[in-house]
């Protein structure tokens, strides 16, 4: 696997939820304008920032479109919808992640708040700043 890309309205404040809140490292930046890229991403007279991020083997592409802009609205997809649904991660302490993501833009939906005796875990969905559902998952293993 190469990256999972996530369109952002606002590199920095995505850039500091990622890296700062869920201890992802920062990896690479790059810089794309025109062609080819025009092409393969289907957005004439495209210009972003794309920004690797990496996490336990896991890289992220976060991308900011300053020409033609990001497209849609920051709503969490339904779980049925189909494609891409959710970035899932562990954490050591889901209660200490969802405060100090909250402080980072996020919101945290609290009616997806679990706990699974049986597997010794707990979990939660929160939205990132730009709306991507984010599962977090606190087990004894984590």
């Amino acid at each position: 696997m190469s990256h999972v890309g996530i369109c952002v309205s606002d590199p920095e404040r995505s850039l500091a939820f990622y890296r700062d809140g869920l201890g992802f490292s920062e990896a690479r930046e790059l810089a794309v304008e025109g062609e080819p890229a025009a092409t393969l991403l289907r957005l004439p007279d495209v210009k972003l920032r794309a920004i690797y991020l990496e996490r336990d083997g896991v890289c992220i592409e976060l991308l900011h479109y300053a020409t033609p802009g990001a497209v849609g609205d920051s709503r969490p997809r339904e779980m049925n919808r189909l494609g891409l649904t959710h970035l899932s991660l562990l954490v050591d302490d889901l209660d200490t992640a969802l405060e100090q993501l909250a402080s980072r833009g996020a919101a945290t939906l609290e009616e997806t708040r679990v706990q699974n005796p049986a597997m010794r875990a707990r979990a939660a969905f929160l939205t990132d700043p730009d709306g991507t559902l984010i599962e977090l998952v606190e087990t004894a293993a984590a």
